[in-house]
C-alpha cells in the first residue's frame, strides 16, 4: 500500500513539474502579473506537509476500515486529478502556474468554472487530501490538508485581486454567483 502511495505522490509531483515548465506565463504575452510568492509558498507547504504526513502515517496492521479509508483516499486523489486537469484544459492558454493575465484574455465562466471560480485549486486540495487519507492517520490528514488548504486560500486571494483589477464589475458579478472552491458551500 505504501508503494502505491509513493507512486501517486510522484505522479502528482511530476504532473506539477511538467506544468511548471510548460505553463509559465511568457513575458511578451503578459498584461498583468502579480504572484506575490504564492506559487513558492504553495509548493513549500505541499512538500513539507506531505513529508510530515508520511512520517505520521499509520503503517501497522490494517483492518477492513483502514483499507476502506485507503480506497476512499485513492478515489478522492483521482477525482482531484480529473478536476485539476479538466480545469487546466478548459482554460487553454489562459492557464499559467504563476498568477498572470494574458493579453486578450477573457473571463472563463463556463465548464467547471460555472460551478466554482477556482476548480484547479479544488483539484489540488482533493489530490493532497486523497493522499493524506491513504496515510490512514488523523494526524497525517490534518498536517497535510489544513496547511495546503490555507496556502490555496492565500493564492486565491492573490489571484482574485488581479482578476478584479482586470475584469472589474464583470468579475465581481461572477463572484456573486459562484463559490470559490467548493460548489454550493465555499
Amino acid at each position: 500500500m505504501i508503494k502505491i502511495l509513493i507512486y501517486l505522490s510522484y505522479l502528482f509531483g511530476t504532473s506539477e513539474l511538467i506544468l511548471t515548465v510548460t505553463k509559465r506565463s511568457k513575458q511578451k504575452n503578459v498584461k498583468k502579473k502579480n504572484d506575490r510568492g504564492s506559487l513558492i509558498i504553495l509548493w513549500v507547504i505541499i512538500i513539507l506537509s506531505i513529508t510530515a504526513g508520511f512520517n505520521l502515517a499509520y503503517y501497522k496492521t490494517w483492518s477492513s476500515l483502514n483499507y476502506f479509508i485507503y480506497a476512499m483516499g485513492i478515489m478522492v486523489y483521482f477525482s482531484g486529478m480529473i478536476i485539476r486537469w479538466t480545469s487546466i484544459i478548459q482554460l487553454k492558454k489562459a492557464f499559467t502556474v504563476d498568477v498572470a493575465i494574458s493579453r486578450n484574455q477573457e473571463l472563463k465562466t463556463d465548464g467547471l468554472y460555472r460551478l466554482v471560480r477556482h476548480p484547479s485549486y479544488l483539484g489540488t486540495i482533493m489530490i493532497v487530501s486523497g493522499l493524506s487519507l491513504c496515510m490512514n492517520s488523523l494526524f497525517s490528514f490534518l498536517v497535510v490538508t489544513i496547511p495546503v488548504f490555507l496556502a490555496n486560500i492565500y493564492r486565491i486571494h492573490v489571484e482574485e485581486a488581479i482578476l478584479v483589477d482586470e475584469f472589474g464589475e464583470k468579475y465581481k458579478e461572477y463572484r456573486k454567483t459562484t463559490r470559490k472552491i467548493i460548489p454550493y458551500i465555499y
